[in-house]
């Protein structure tokens, strides 16, 4: 007999109980057997599951002590993100396409190597015949990261090679993907706003004489209007959310579907889902509704004592989304400073006085200051807790007035360059499936016949 929605509903709800009931573990099982939950232990170092050539992450080091945290440092290929940034700032250029090209191939591009390579990635920035008529606007999404998924796997059936898995192959693929992310984003976007939201609709064509950043903005605006620092700003937050090591969720499962022997487009995909995770990519989100929380409910927030009580509750699971979390604080790798974080604050206070936000940058920097002294007051924590760089971002893309559905999609506009170097490097390397092992802690049941139960 077919169900109601309602019924079906009311045995979801119903099984759901037996579900959680049959899955649940006993924590101290994990302790029993050690098991590193989430391939890390308590002092938050990784199980090392690969070897690779791609990025760096240092926030420790080798002293007579023993090791001891540090300040944070993260190099592209051997070279210092914070003097990668700095290089393109001193001579006033764009880096995104500089530090994609260094990822990719190893090594910093000449200027020809980089106008070659800057050339290619224009060209590539275009989509087939009608695609965004017939899959982006026909069944648009208040998901823009759903949206950019389906987008990518809808490519490979207008791919003329979508399934060969030779080197050459992929790294055509993994160009024309990091060319069009913005694109498929943009107007994932814009489809959304217009027939969900019932605005203007504008889909305006990149320019091949702009750079990445540049082009992000020129979509997204109505007027196709943006000042020079916005573009800086938003380059800078493409370079530093690149990459960020084979450990990182969303390159893990880049590693993982690649050793599967998978295509391009599902790797890619498989990695979207993963980034699109609150505790992931969406970090920055949920910063951003934190602090509107905040304000609704701290009545002075130039009070220290005001803005620390606040702190106090959502702690205590008291206020926001009960979490437990203050957002943007702690990283899973870094202890004394986040080095993103570090090079972007001097940008975000730069962007904040020109927009006039100056109040809310202050804001901002207290709670920079005063939540990793709440945490270590009230949690037992393994090492230390400084902003990590989803604290700023959210804010500035609140300032660059793009909306918050395109936030984790531009975390995924960064980050696929270092998706497709990872997805090379695993090709190049490893021709073993990844495969990690699972201890049963089941118990044996008798098989009884149906009509005995």
């Amino acid at each position: 007999m077919k169900k109601s929605r309602a019924d079906i509903l009311e045995y979801v709800e119903n099984k759901s109980v037996e579900n959680i009931a049959c899955s649940k573990i006993d924590p101290e099982l994990f302790e029993r057997y050690s098991v590193k939950r989430g391939l890390r232990d308590k002092s938050g170092t990784g199980v090392l599951a690969g070897l690779t050539t791609i990025s760096d992450i240092k926030s420790y080091e080798e002293t007579e002590h023993g090791k001891q945290p540090c300040p944070g440092v993260l190099s592209y290929r051997g070279i210092n993100v914070t003097e990668l940034v700095n290089g393109c700032i001193r001579e006033n250029r764009f880096g995104f396409e500089e530090a994609s090209y260094l990822l990719l191939f190893g090594k910093l591009p000449n200027r020809q190597e980089l106008k070659d390579y800057s050339d290619i990635i224009a060209t590539l920035r275009c989509l087939p015949t009608n695609f965004v008529r017939d899959v982006v606007m026909k069944a648009p999404s208040k998901d823009i990261m759903n949206s950019l998924t389906r987008s990518v796997l809808t490519l490979s059936a207008y791919d003329s090679n979508p399934t060969e898995m030779t080197p050459d192959n992929v790294l055509r693929q993994c160009l024309s993907l990091i060319s069009r992310f913005p694109m498929l984003s943009v107007y994932g976007y814009q489809a959304y706003n217009h027939y969900i939201c019932n605005d203007s609709l504008y889909i305006h064509r990149p320019d091949p004489k702009l750079s990445t950043a540049e082009n992000i903005l020129r979509l997204l605006r109505p007027n196709m209007k943006y000042s020079a620092l916005e573009a800086q700003v938003l380059d800078i937050a493409l370079i530093l959310h690149m990459e960020h090591g084979g450990g990182n969720n969303s390159s893990f499962t880049t590693h993982v579907v690649t050793s599967s022997g998978s295509d391009t487009f599902s790797v890619m995909a498989a990695a979207l889902c993963s980034l699109k995770g609150p505790k992931h990519g969406g970090a920055n989100i949920k910063v951003v509704e934190m602090m509107n929380d905040l304000k609704k409910h701290v009545r002075d927030t130039h009070d220290e004592d005001e803005v620390r009580a606040y702190l106090e509750k959502l702690l205590n699971r008291e206020a926001f989304d009960r979490k437990g979390l203050i957002y943007g604080m702690g990283h899973a790798v870094y202890s004394i400073s986040d080095p993103r974080a570090e090079v972007f604050k001097g940008f975000v206070k730069k962007l904040a006085l020109a927009k006039g936000r100056d109040e809310d940058f202050a804001l901002y920097t207290m709670i920079d200051r005063l939540a990793p002294q709440v945490i270590s007051e009230r949690r037992r924590i393994y090492k230390g807790v400084s902003p990590n760089v989803d604290f700023y971002s959210g804010f500035v893309y609140s300032m660059l007035d793009i909306p918050l559905e395109l936030y984790t999609p531009i975390f995924a506009m960064a980050r696929i360059v270092g998706w497709s170097a990872h997805m090379l490097e695993e090709l190049t390397n490893v021709d073993k499936i990844i495969r990690p092992a699972y201890k049963s802690v089941s118990s044996p049941q008798p098989y009884v016949a149906l009509e005995d139960r």
